[in-house]
């Protein structure tokens, strides 16, 4: 049965194909199919016009030379006179534009291929005091080829430079260890490094020269469809084929969510049980410079194609992949990650109990999963259930649910779970394209548990955990405690292009498929989680609080707003004094030497991330890296003073372990992830000195 969205398709590519005696070229018809789509389905559709125009230009101008090292000056100045006429061509099918940017980057990049071997022959002199600018943003095109040689000596001067600084460092850690090394000199280091950096390049130019024209004509149309909003998107039929089985879990890899922006491959989430989230280094927000198989040479994946970096990054069970990365702050990491199928009981919801002066329940949800086939599978709903029970068998006085990093899923287990602690209500509203509101019920008129309940949250909580951690807080149920949450307030659907066009295409196909945005979330206070998110109640020190990261820092984002509110009751029972809970929270946040240190290191990671010049001298550099060495380790060894929390599996879990020695393991782990977590000691102390 075809969607209300592919009818439209049906309809126009109709009209669209009888108004020609034979159908035009693939491409064509691509384009004038994807903008009916974009113009008829999209939640909130664009006037396609200069304005429009001009977004879309400065999208794919960056994605197409985002550092700077192939366009000249006077190469943009040729884009830019269409800069106001993409949304004329959009309407006419044309690629004029597209063309002549297209034969423009390959022709410079073709051309750059000489500047890299020139430039790395010879040795650099690293005791020049000299930088560099690394934000791509910050930097001009070069005016001629002299200036854009230069910008491309610097890049490879830097990154010579890095791996010089590594191969010092760990000959110096050898030589501490004892280890019986022949000692290098630096020179000779240089000359290994240059080798090296050399290798890096030739491997990257064997795949820019395998770059497509119908590779670059989709990173041309996301940028026509990213001006809708971040998340509404072209999939060709390969990338949709990869996007397919990285969804529905059939892949060995790492079990990160990664996407392309300005030309970098970008961690966008974590998958939970997965072997990056058992490993705990890789974060949202990374951007991947590098990858190695295991000892081997890396390969540079900056301005690779998404799925080209996906190959690289995948492998079979038990293979390691080695990821240089990007911070938030402009660090570097280098993170060895052994590649795994996901353990999926490490996806589902697990508990503890903490004893203290009170016993405290304890329940972590990675993410809002569910059984969509209804085959007897687990659904994060029931799982929570289960889990507050056993906790009240076990005398529990109050609940932590703990969201952190979760990054939502099935919307039906938020409204199931927020009706575990409230009567029958409204929990969310979802708007559509049309206007249409309806409102998602809990209709249980039991709760489930009605004792103190804090939530804890972060940056990473998003969708489904924003919705649950709203309504609560509209409710005035929950104390919500952590840090501002991540804002994605949207809903997207799929659309295979290929159903969507008659059969008098079939020659053409396939076309590969379309994300729209299709609906977007709201409070039952009537406010959207659309870019704002869920602010805390109780906001703790974050180490990431003042870097840029959230859906508000996305290209686009649609904007905040505001419908009529639900029909609900606020709880009724509620004991929460909410001022005096954030007065005495922010009393012993004060006297908190590792929140303190938290609010150091914030200060200290914007002050980084905000500059992105870096010295090409080899001994400032050190320095700098040195440095940074000794504020992380200032901060590891502050966590190690926190006060260690009694924590504990219940009787029936760590039956279910039984003789598992991975479990075992895993469940160690869990347990020790917690005993020391100041977040989830103040929300014990809140639970403990301010709900009761």
């Amino acid at each position: 049965m075809l969607s209300v969205f592919a009818v439209i398709l049906l309809t126009a590519s109709f009209i669209f194909y009888r108004s020609n005696s034979t159908p035009e070229g693939k491409d064509e018809i691509l384009l004038k199919v994807l903008m009916q789509g974009l113009n008829t389905g999209h939640f909130q559709p664009e006037k396609v016009d200069d304005a429009f125009s001009k977004k879309a230009f400065k999208l794919y101008l960056d994605r197409l030379d985002y550092n700077k090292k192939f366009l000249l000056s006077s190469d943009v100045a040729k884009l830019r006179k269409y800069e106001t006429a993409i949304d004329d061509q959009l309407r006419q099918g044309s690629y004029e534009f597209f063309d002549l940017s297209a034969g423009l980057i390959d022709q410079r990049v073709k051309e750059s291929q000489a500047y890299y071997k020139e430039i790395l022959a010879k040795p650099f002199d690293f005791t020049k005091d000299e930088t560099i600018e690394l934000d791509g943003e910050k930097l001009a095109y070069a005016k001629d080829k002299n200036e854009l040689k230069e910008a491309w000596r610097k890049q490879l001067k830097y990154q010579t430079l890095v791996r010089l600084a590594d191969m010092q460092k760990e000959q110096e850690q050898a030589k501490e260890k004892g280890e019986k090394k022949e000692a290098r000199t630096v020179e000779q280091m240089e000359t290994e490094a240059r080798k090296k950096i050399l290798d890096l390049y030739d491997d990257l130019y064997e795949r820019l020269n395998r770059v497509t024209l119908d590779d670059r004509r989709s990173t041309y149309i996301n940028a026509i469809a990213n001006v809708y909003d971040p998340h509404t998107g072209y999939f060709p039929p390969k990338a949709k084929s990869d996007f397919d089985i990285e969804f529905t879990g059939r892949l060995e890899g790492i079990g990160a969510s990664l996407q392309e922006k300005d030309g970098q491959i970008r961690v966008a989430e974590i998958v939970p049980g997965s072997p990056s989230y058992m490993q705990g280094d890789l974060k949202p927000g990374d951007v991947i410079q590098k990858v190695a198989q295991g000892a081997k040479e890396p390969v540079i994946v900056e301005g690779m194609r998404l799925d080209d970096a996906i190959q690289l990054i995948r492998g079979k069970k038990g293979t390691e992949v080695r990821l240089t990365v990007k911070k938030p702050d402009g660090s570097t990491k280098l993170i060895p990650i052994v590649r795994d199928v996901i353990v999926f009981e490490e996806t589902y919801a697990q508990s503890a109990l903490i004893d203290g002066k009170d016993k405290i329940g304890y329940i972590k949800l990675p993410g809002f999963y569910a059984d969509f086939e209804n085959k007897g599978g687990p659904n994060s709903g029931e799982d929570v259930k289960r889990e507050v029970e056993k906790l009240k068998a076990a005398g529990m006085q109050g609940l932590v649910l703990d969201l952190r990093n979760n990054g939502g899923g099935s919307l039906s287990d938020a409204v199931e779970m927020a009706g575990l602690f409230i009567p029958q209500g409204p929990i969310v509203q979802v708007k559509d394209a049309r206007g249409k509101s309806i409102v998602l019920d809990d209709r249980d008129p039991q709760v489930q548990y009605a004792g103190p309940l804090v939530i804890l949250v972060n940056a990473n909580s998003a969708s489904a955990s924003e919705i649950l951690a709203a309504a609560m807080q509209d409710y005035k149920r929950a104390v919500i405690v952590g840090s501002p949450t991540y804002g994605k307030g949207t809903v997207q659907q799929f659309f295979e292009l290929d159903q969507a066009l008659p059969a008098q295409f079939d020659s053409f196909k396939p076309f590969g498929a379309l994300k729209l945005t299709t609906q977007k979330f709201y409070r039952v206070n009537g406010g959207t989680t659309q870019l704002r998110g869920v602010t805390p109640d109780v906001i703790l020190p974050d180490v990431y609080a003042y870097l840029e990261f959230g859906e508000k820092e996305q290209d686009y984002p649609l904007e905040f707003d505001e419908i009529k509110p639900a029909n609900y009751k606020p709880w009724t029972n509620s004991n929460i004094n909410l001022s005096a809970v954030k007065e005495h929270s922010q009393n012993r946040i004060n006297s908190n030497k590792s929140f303190k240190l938290i609010e150091e290191s914030a200060a200290r990671l914007k002050k980084q991330s905000d500059n992105t010049v870096r010295s090409l001298a080899l001994t400032k550099y050190m320095e700098e890296e040195k440095r940074a060495e000794a504020e992380a380790k200032r901060y590891e060894a502050a966590q190690k003073e926190v006060p260690v929390l009694t924590v504990n599996r219940l009787p029936e879990d760590l039956k279910a372990l039984g003789t598992d020695t991975a479990k075992v393991a895993r469940n160690k782990e869990f347990l020790k992830s917690l005993k020391q977590d100041i977040y989830l000691e103040e929300a014990v102390e809140i639970i403990s000195k301010d709900l009761k």
